[in-house]
């Protein structure tokens, strides 16, 4: 959750982006298509500027003493993770989530009254998400444009004709202020005493982390205990489309890092398996070796012939020796085939598990180089980032004529990106 305060210059193009009233949008991810299923829980009665005027001529607000480049408006913008949505079921879970969220909101600004529209944006697509998940994954959102009101009360001045009524209450307004509105406050300890610096001055608590407080309890008291509030005075926001991306390629590194290990592991457990049977089957043919020999003797028994019958005799050593061997010859055929398959299974698994780590070699290697390019792109987004500061610097520097104080003149106008490149 945000907050931004916003000049009658800026509000126009807001009530243009929340209404849907562009014709076209350089934001690519939002889908006109579903701009229908954008859900107002306030609608505006009209344009923004213009309830804004209507209010003040029937002095529901004051202006009084403000600048003309004041903030008249504020936009609280409620943004939680697009995954927190997609995992609780998408689009009707969101608007629950988000009508509760305007409750919050509408006592967090002091009352409805001063809220002029609130819409839930369910027509943004976000692209990382939808990448990464091959899924079309929506960023629902909402927007609460209000006026920021404190309440404020008029004494009688000296300037009164009745003498004693200077000094006493005149009337009680509701002054436009966004700078008193969201004004820090002391901090407090736990038994509700004020926290003190060194020099004795109160600790102030910024009045945007008391507003993530505010919420965040509402939210939990309502029942979505599951939310978490952000880092107290952190001041990072989303993730932009590059950082999600490089955030989940390299969990996706990791996962082919830890399958790319498990398959090395079982080809290892495998090998070994496949050198204990080829041991086995060593050993088979020195036995087979062996019965050869002893079938080699076998051929030069020789039988002799029994008078008047067709059987043949033989001398008992040279029967138990045909017997041993035809019972030998037997058993090792039965084990000699099974340990066959078994390694024609080991050798084929091994196969397998060969060609499936080159395929994880090869998707490591291709998202190492994925990694790298985003890496690089996420940089050069910094770095335009810190060139266009540099340059709103030097600006403010060049406006006031300020460049005497850092001892050198003013520099060439900086080079943008593309420039030095060419």
């Amino acid at each position: 959750m945000r907050n931004a305060n916003l000049t009658r210059e800026k509000i126009t193009n807001v009530q243009r982006h929340n209404e849907r009233e562009k014709e076209s949008y350089v934001n690519q991810d939002i889908v006109p298509e579903r701009t229908p299923m954008n859900i107002h829980f306030k609608s505006p009665t009209a344009g923004y500027a213009e309830i804004f005027d209507r209010m003040e001529a029937e002095k529901t607000i004051s202006t009084r003493g403000l600048k003309e480049d004041a903030n008249l408006f504020g936009e609280l913008i409620f943004d939680v993770n697009s995954a927190y949505f997609h995992n609780h079921g998408g689009y009707e879970y969101a608007r629950q989530f988000y009508e509760e969220a305007y409750r919050a909101a509408a006592e967090i600004v002091g009352g409805e009254q001063y809220i002029l529209s609130a819409v839930m944006h369910a027509d943004e697509r976000n692209r990382a998400m939808s990448e990464a998940l091959g899924q079309d994954v929506y960023h629902y959102h909402l927007h609460v444009v209000y006026i920021p009101v404190v309440e404020k009360k008029v004494l009688w001045t000296k300037r009164c004709k009745d003498p004693a009524l200077v000094g006493t209450l005149k009337e009680t307004i509701m002054q436009v202020s966004s700078s008193k509105k969201w004004k820090s406050r002391p901090a407090l300890d736990e038994q509700g005493n004020p926290l003190l610096q060194k020099n004795g001055k109160p600790v102030l608590r910024k009045s945007y982390s008391i507003l993530q407080d505010d919420f965040y309890e509402h939210m939990r008291k309502a029942g979505y205990t599951d939310i978490e509030r952000g880092e107290r005075g952190s001041g990072e926001e989303h993730l932009t489309v590059t950082q999600f991306k490089v955030a989940m390629e390299t969990e996706r590194l990791e996962t082919v890092r830890a399958e790319r290990g498990e398959i090395e592991s079982e080809i290892t457990d495998l090998k070994e398996q496949r050198d204990a049977e080829k041991d086995k089957l060593r050993k088979t043919a020195e036995k087979i070796e062996r019965q050869q020999d002893a079938l080699d003797r076998i051929d030069e028994i020789e039988a002799k012939p029994i008078p008047l019958t067709s059987k043949v005799a033989l001398e008992r050593e040279d029967y138990e020796s045909l017997k041993t061997a035809a019972k030998g010859y037997v058993s090792q055929e039965r084990k000699e085939s099974k340990l066959k398959k078994l390694l024609e299974a080991a050798q084929e698994t091994i196969r397998k598990l060969t060609e499936e780590l080159d395929r994880v070699k090869k998707e490591l290697a291709e998202l190492k180089s994925v990694r790298a390019k985003l890496r690089e792109n996420a940089l050069a987004i910094e770095n335009e980032d810190l060139r266009k500061r540099l340059r709103q610097d030097e600006a403010v520097i060049e406006r006031h004529g300020l460049w005497n104080l850092f001892g050198r003149r003013a520099p060439r106008e900086p080079r943008t990106a593309d420039q030095v490149k060419s």
